[in-house]
């Protein structure tokens, strides 16, 4: 409910004006600090720029430079807690009145349009808000309920064409402007496939602002991690990894070479997608990402140490992607008998898929889901086709406690392990925890590299049989 109108509260701005003297005060009633920070967004972070002590009532910050244009936040003495934030126009003199909280409805305005203007909108937001939880309570109860569904409908018409006309002004400032520019595209109903439309078109408001010359740096505004987080965490969580990679590309296009925004995006992106467990793909994007440009040279901020990490960790990690070709392992079973001849492939078994499960007999986990895999693996004994085996790594060094393990419990997967291999499996799949299980079809090509549930394991396999004839 009032998406577009509540917004507002979630920006803060910095923009990339030439920097002027200030002289900016604050006179907040029944407040205790004995000093307060001005400070500019960064990502999700707030960098304190300026200070000034209690004297005669008043915290004033004065200076010749160093404040550009933008919505800044009122900081707290302990240097954490914001107050709350205020908006730095065309006008760097003004005066702003309110108490200890800085509660819009309570804010005067000495000397800035834009704040007016700001404090206002979001005085009556605030209102709204309150209105609108009342009317939630009264919904509750029948006796009041019709009433009160008639209060919200007359409510969200009279926000409707307020926030339309706040919109609006006849006199344009600097809140108003970033309010619009980093609103949500609006779908037609013509529009047949939303999502794509959707996003063609989220970060069309940025992108016009620049091509008109007012790009504003937005490397400094939370609207833009908020605007990131959204896109690529909230709308794209779901989306396959190519789709994912066209849009990082895309993105890459439409900011050109602005350097601050190229590092922006980058910093924000490839740290949430390295190594992430939480969605099937996600490792593959951040391969796109290192090796199309940081390996490539596109992003010459990054040191040359963190560049070797890189390429180290995107050589390892490559091998295991999805769709790539499985490395063959040659392994010792609990024999662990040290003749090469008697070694155990992963790739020479009938059965059409193989799941090779590194696991270690002290992890929990790993003995839930062998427990499960081992229940499943036992009902298909009688199977005609099974269609899967199991080669089961023993992620774990000591030997005897290995053996002890599946002896007592039966489990009747292929046991490999110990130090008798051709390659380090862990470097060939990436391993570096477990459980971890990677299944590899009848050419011995990866097609999942994270853990499912085993009560999904089958259907699973049925529906990449389906997507393959497809």
């Amino acid at each position: 409910m009032f998406r577009r109108l509540f917004f507002a509260l979630l920006m803060l701005v910095g923009t990339a004006a030439q920097a002027q003297p200030y002289n900016i005060v604050f006179r907040l009633d029944g407040s205790t600090d004995s000093m307060l920070y001005i400070g500019r967004h960064y990502r999700d972070e707030v960098r304190l720029v300026d200070s000034a002590r209690l004297k005669g009532g008043a915290y004033t910050f004065v200076g010749k430079k160093g404040l550009p244009r933008g919505i800044y936040a009122l900081v707290h003495q302990d240097r954490t807690k914001q107050l709350g934030d205020f908006c730095i126009d065309d006008s760097r003199q003004f005066t702003i009145g309110a108490d200890a909280d800085m509660t819009a409805s309570k804010v005067k305005v000495i000397g800035s349009d834009a704040n007016r203007q700001m404090f206002a909108y979001l005085a009556t937001v605030a209102d709204a808000r309150a209105e609108m939880k009342d009317i939630n309570e009264r919904k509750k109860n029948e006796a009041t309920k019709a009433k009160a569904e008639a209060d919200e409908k007359a409510l969200i018409e009279r926000m409707k064409a307020y926030e339309q006309e706040a919109r609006h002004p006849k006199k344009p400032t600097l809140f108003f402007d970033l309010v619009n520019l980093f609103d949500s595209p609006e779908v037609p109903d013509s529009v047949e496939d939303k999502a794509y439309y959707y996003r063609q078109h989220y970060w069309d408001g940025i992108f016009e602002a620049r091509r008109a010359g007012k790009m504003p740096d937005f490397v400094y505004t939370p609207n833009m991690f908020n605007k990131l987080n959204y896109f690529f965490f909230g709308h794209l969580y779901n989306a396959d990894s190519d789709t994912i990679m066209a849009e990082v590309d895309r993105l890459w296009a439409r900011v050109g070479d602005d350097t601050a925004m190229q590092r922006y995006i980058m910093d924000f992106i490839t740290p949430r997608y390295y190594r992430s467990t939480r969605n099937i793909g996600w490792d593959a994007v951040w391969c796109h990402i290192a090796s199309e440009y940081y390996l490539k040279g596109r992003c010459p901020w990054e040191r040359e140490g963190n560049l070797y990490n890189m390429r180290y960790n995107y050589n390892r990690i490559v091998q295991s992607l999805i769709g790539a070709h499985g490395q063959e392992l040659w392994m010792a079973d609990t024999s662990q008998n040290p003749d090469p001849n008697t070694w155990i492939s992963s790739h020479r078994f009938p059965e059409k898929y193989v799941i090779l499960w590194f696991w270690d007999p002290d992890c929990h986990h790993c003995q839930k889901y062998s427990e499960e895999l081992k229940v499943l693996y036992d009902s298909l004994k009688k199977a005609p086709d099974r269609r899967f085996e199991v080669y089961a790594v023993g992620y774990e060094s000591d030997i005897d406690k290995w053996k002890k393990y599946i002896r007592e419990h039966k489990l009747p997967f292929v046991h490999v392990g110990g130090t008798n291999v051709n390659i380090d499996y862990q470097e060939a799949y990436n391993v570096h925890s477990a459980p971890t299980m990677i299944i590899l079809n009848e050419k011995r090509d990866i097609i999942m590299n994270k853990l499912i549930p085993i009560g999904s394991l089958l259907d699973f396999l049925d529906e990449y049989e389906k997507r393959k004839k497809n």
